[in-house]
């Protein structure tokens, strides 16, 4: 596997609790050429943060794109065209950040690593590289 994108979720787990990370997800990563993080998941997880949720990562949130360096990720580029493909999706899951998230992982051709099923309902399209993900280990 040359490269992954990680939801939102599991680039929060990997800085503050790897613990609930799948076996079969950190073995992705680990075998991963590059770790791919989608901008909006910073986004998201501000957003969070702001609304008074994910109370684990505020002391985080300042340094988010430091310590996703720190560890090697990479940031993808948000281009017109995902934006577009976000948008207009024959998809029903209708949480924005997870069309940004599924857009990305689509135009990128890459894995998206995530426990959110919801994802699978974008396996009919052809750029479609599955999700990667099991039980907790």
């Amino acid at each position: 596997m040359t490269r992954v994108m990680i939801d939102t979720h599991v680039l929060a787990w990997s800085l503050i609790d790897p613990e609930s990370l799948s076996g079969t997800a950190l073995s992705a990563m680990e075998a991963a050429s590059s770790v791919i993080v989608p901008p909006c998941a910073l986004h998201e997880i501000s957003q969070k943060i702001r609304n008074g949720g994910w109370d684990a990562m505020v002391p985080h949130v300042d340094q988010l794109e430091r310590l996703c360096l720190s560890q090697g990720f990479e940031f993808a580029p948000y281009t017109a065209r995902m934006s577009i493909v976000a948008g207009s999706l024959e998809w029903s899951h209708r949480d924005p950040f997870d069309r940004m998230i599924g857009a990305t992982a689509l135009e990128l051709c890459c894995p998206l690593i995530s426990r959110n099923s919801a994802f699978d309902g974008l396996g009919a399209l052809p750029s479609w590289r599955g999700r990667i993900w099991s039980e907790v280990s």
